[in-house]
Formats: structure tokens, sequence, C-alpha cells
């Protein structure tokens, strides 16, 4: 029945939704070549990669969803595809990095990349990694960001390793993270929800800018990348404990931001817009 579906689609739609889902699995290529650079500790190139996957990331669900991939392509299962490239450019790669960065105490580098990878494969997998008002449940896995900033802060490896435990037991407990690209219930207010997403992208440019930079630096850019984290980390705690109200969760089709769609509830959690 499902290919009966695909067949009432045109050959440009076709070729556009493979398209897509090629699109998202370059992201595959992209782990490599990040775990190549790392190797070769070529450690800014792994860095300029590893925002070329949060990249991919970044646009490929609202690609999948405009070239409505689900049904002219369905023989590709996009969540679980999506799922994998995540765990290799958000966790495999990092702890990769970790391995090789000099990062860690030199005793203790493979503890510590062990301790990301298996916490991650908790998170990726839980049934709930994401909540019905669509936040992260745990601290989730964004690694590569992490790794970023163990770089460029340069602190001792022994804090280094404090820092990665902590996350790794934050991965455990129930926080609600605030999920970028869905706001749809961060607040009732649209006008906040926008702010949340041009905070999202000044902290993108800011980081980027000095990744650029690197190794001098800018107390400007420093102080909106440093400041998103905060904020992020504060909003993520605020709504743990308060979450919005006046928001039927069985009506989400109602929400004024990015509109969410209902999934069968043994649908695969698809990270394709994280």
């Amino acid at each position: 029945m499902v290919d009966n579906l695909s067949y009432s689609f045109s050959r440009k739609q076709h070729i556009i939704a493979w398209l897509v889902h090629l699109f998202t699995a370059g992201g595959a290529v992209i782990g490599l070549m990040t775990l190549s650079a790392i190797h070769q500790q070529k450690f800014i190139i792994a860095f300029w990669l590893m925002g070329a996957a949060i990249a991919i990331d970044s646009v490929d669900g609202y690609l999948a969803r405009r070239s409505n991939v689900k049904k002219i392509a369905p023989q590709i299962d996009g969540a679980l595809l999506d799922n994998i490239l995540d765990y290799v450019n958000y966790v495999v790669a990092p702890a990769f990095f970790l391995l090789h960065g000099d990062l860690l105490p030199s005793g203790w580098r493979l503890v510590g990349a062990s301790l990301v990878v298996l916490a991650s494969a908790y998170q990726f997998t839980q049934q709930e990694a994401k909540t019905k008002d669509h936040f992260f449940k745990g601290f989730p896995s964004y690694w590569n960001i992490v790794v970023f900033y163990l770089f460029f802060w340069r602190m001792l490896p022994a804090v280094n390793l404090v820092i990665v435990i902590m996350l790794s037991i934050l991965v455990f407990v129930p926080i609600k993270y605030v999920y970028p690209s869905r706001l749809d219930y961060l607040s009732h207010n649209v006008w906040l929800q926008w702010a949340m997403l041009i905070a999202t992208f000044l902290w993108g440019g800011s980081t980027l800018a000095l990744l650029w930079l690197y190794p001098a630096t800018n107390n400007i850019l420093v102080l909106l990348s440093v400041g998103y984290v905060v904020a992020y980390a504060l909003i993520s705690l605020y709504r743990t404990f308060l979450p919005l109200e006046g928001v039927s969760l069985e009506n989400e089709g109602n929400s004024k931001f990015y509109l969410p769609k209902k999934e069968p509830k043994n649908a695969k959690t698809d990270r394709r817009s994280r």
C-alpha cells in the first residue's frame, strides 16, 4: 500500500526526496572526515567539520518535511538514519577527540571517552528522549559543543574530566533541555520564541567567529557564546520546574510557532530537527 502511494508522486518529487535522504546521509561522510582530522591532530579542521554536521542536522528535518520524504521515499527510515548519524557526529567524534586531544588526564582519557559513549547510548535509545512538549529529557549529548569549549577554555585536564563526568551523570537526570528548533512550548509569547531562535543563531555565529579567530579571541564574541549557554541552561531549568501552562498536548496544531505534528505512539524518535 505504501509503495502504491509512493508511485502517485512525480519523478521530480522522487528525485528530490531521495536527494534529501542523501543529504542527511552525507553526515556520515562528515563524521568520517572528522575522525580523520582528529587522528591527524588537525583539531581546528575537525571543529569546522563538526560545525558542518550540525548545519546538516539543523536543516535536513525541515527539508524532509517539505519534500514529504516519509510518503515519497518510505524505504528509508529517516528517524533511524538520523539517530545513527547524530550518534556518530555528536558522540563518537567528540569522544575520539577526548582520546587524542590532550583535554583529559593521560590515564583517564579512555575512561572519560567511554563515559560519553555509554551515557549517550542510553540517551539516544530511551523511549522518552524527548518529552511531549518538545524538550530533550536529560543532557542531550551535545558533546561536540562540550569538546569545543573544553578545547578553547584550556582548563586543567582534571577540571575537564570533572565536567565530562558531571554531564554524563546529567544524561540520567530528568531535566528538560530546550529543543532549539522546536520552541512551541517554550512560551505563549511568540516574540520570546523568536528571541530564543535569534539568540541561537547569534550563538552559532559568535562561536564560528571564535573558531575563525583562533588562537586569537574576542571578548564580545566570548560573551555572546558563553552567555547563550548560561541562558540556555537557566531557561531549561525554569521550564523543568515550571512547565508552560494552558497548552493542550493533544491539540498541538494550535501552536503559533513551529507546528509539531503528531506521530504514532510507537514511532521512533526523529532527531532530524535538532
